[in-house]
């Protein structure tokens, strides 16, 4: 599996704590019917000193994961609440 770094976002915590968020698209294959494979993509987020997560194989198309990734930058998500954010995107 491939990274692609896209961009980083900084936010205040409630506490007042600053975060930084690394963010990137993640591409992978997925088996496909006879014997072809495609790519995949995901997305991949990670708090500068803190927590990371990865969500692998969300699409295959390229147009929806920079849709979703544009949307996980504009409002700053960060790892705990990734999964839950693609969950309703889907």
């Amino acid at each position: 599996m491939r990274e692609l770094y896209v961009d980083t976002r900084t936010a205040a915590g409630e506490d007042g704590t600053g975060h930084k968020f690394n963010y990137y698209i993640l591409i992978g294959e997925m088996a496909a019917e006879h014997r072809f494979s495609c790519e995949s993509y995901g997305v991949k987020i990670v708090e500068e000193g803190g927590d990371t997560v990865s969500i692998p194989d969300i699409t295959v198309d390229i147009a929806r994961i920079d849709g979703l990734l544009d949307r996980l930058i504009r409002n700053t998500v960060g790892p705990a609440s990734a999964a839950e954010v693609v969950e309703d995107w889907l």
